[in-house]
């Protein structure tokens, strides 16, 4: 596999196209459903567990390095088209300023590296989803509480079927239920993207946030192996000295659960303000997949195991860059982005 992605990246770089019409296409043979990308994500599947992580990170970069391109050849085509007519040839010159990456976004981009390099890759789906995807295959009771108009936001409910409600997601759990129904293990992906709430909006919560949930499916997976994993990640994320705990929880997807901190970084684990004189500070969930979920996805749990966990995205800002009100993220004031100009 490695020597047909390194085949397609040398293509990818002497891409060209002389209209529209040849971009398209190229776009549909490397990147479309059925395109030659996809293709092989399908196929990574059956790459053997050792060369996951090396196989893993090319194909990342053979899908990044592609877009870019197409877009590139895009952008060139528009400039074309654009024309010196409509050029204002009387405005005043002086120096624009260059934008800056989003906090979030620049948090979000470490926390997919890091996992990259671990061997997961990404996986993505639909912000409207139905409840069979977000609650059912999750394992949640039909009068659990999360069900419920205060915490979510229903686009159609149906008062005679909960599986047929159409709702705005609350986790990207969704997306690992349609990697699971979709795919047999080895399964190892993570899963970034933007989640909704029926919450009132305050300096601590919000009714949209951005999350990344982790997903390990294969033989003989354990929490030891969820544990080296998570801290692997909190000490690439917050520095080498971090340490984590992980404390007994509950979620109805997983079993047996668990929250995890990590050492304040402020105080070094001796106790502030910031982590309430605790010494420790929670940044996720995780948890050891509920066989019943497994099952549900068409899964043998009799034969595989595996682990979740997931996590704020504004939870993990907050923690390296000390952003005490979550409203200052969403409204696009330039005073605050242009702090993290250094961060990009």
């Amino acid at each position: 596999m490695l020597a047909k992605i390194e085949q397609l990246l040398q293509e990818v770089e002497g891409l060209t196209a002389r209209n529209a019409e040849e971009l398209e296409a190229l776009r549909i043979k490397y990147l479309s459903k059925k395109g030659a990308i996809n293709e092989l994500m399908a196929d990574f599947r059956n790459v053997p567990a050792e060369h996951k992580k090396e196989v893993g990170i090319k194909l990342n970069e053979l899908k990044s390095r592609t877009q870019e391109r197409i877009a590139a050849l895009k952008e060139a085509f528009e400039s074309q088209d654009t024309g010196m007519s409509e050029l204002d040839l009387t405005r005043t010159a002086y120096p624009v300023s260059l934008g800056t990456r989003h906090p979030l976004s620049i948090v979000r981009n470490e926390i997919i590296d890091i996992f990259g390099r671990m061997g997961f890759t990404i996986a993505d789906g639909p912000e409207v989803e139905d409840d069979l995807h977000v609650f059912t295959s999750l394992n949640f009771a039909a009068d659990h509480p999360a069900r419920d108009m205060q915490d979510t936001f229903f686009v159609e409910a149906n008062q005679d079927d909960v599986t047929k409600n159409i709702i705005l997601r609350t986790h990207t759990s969704s997306v690992q239920v349609r990697a699971m129904e979709n795919s047999q293990p080895p399964i190892r992906i993570i899963c970034p993207g933007r989640v909704y709430r029926n919450e009132a909006i305050s300096y601590r919560a919000h009714c949209f946030f951005h999350q990344i949930e982790g997903l390990y499916i294969d033989k003989n997976v354990s929490f030891t192996d969820l544990k080296q994993v998570l801290l692997q990640f909190a000490r690439e994320m917050f520095g080498p000295e971090t340490k984590i705990r992980l404390r007994p929880s509950y979620f109805p997807f997983t079993e047996p659960s668990a929250e995890m901190d990590i050492s304040c970084d402020i105080c070094g684990g001796k106790g502030c303000a910031f982590c309430k004189y605790t010494g420790w500070v929670e940044i996720l969930g995780c948890g050891m997949v509920d066989p019943n979920v497994l099952e549900a996805c068409g899964i043998d749990s009799k034969i595989y195991t595996g682990y979740a966990f997931g996590m704020g995205v504004e939870r993990i800002t907050n923690l390296k860059y000390k952003v005490k009100d979550l409203r200052m993220f969403s409204e696009n004031d330039t005073r605050f982005l242009k702090e993290f100009e250094s961060a990009n």
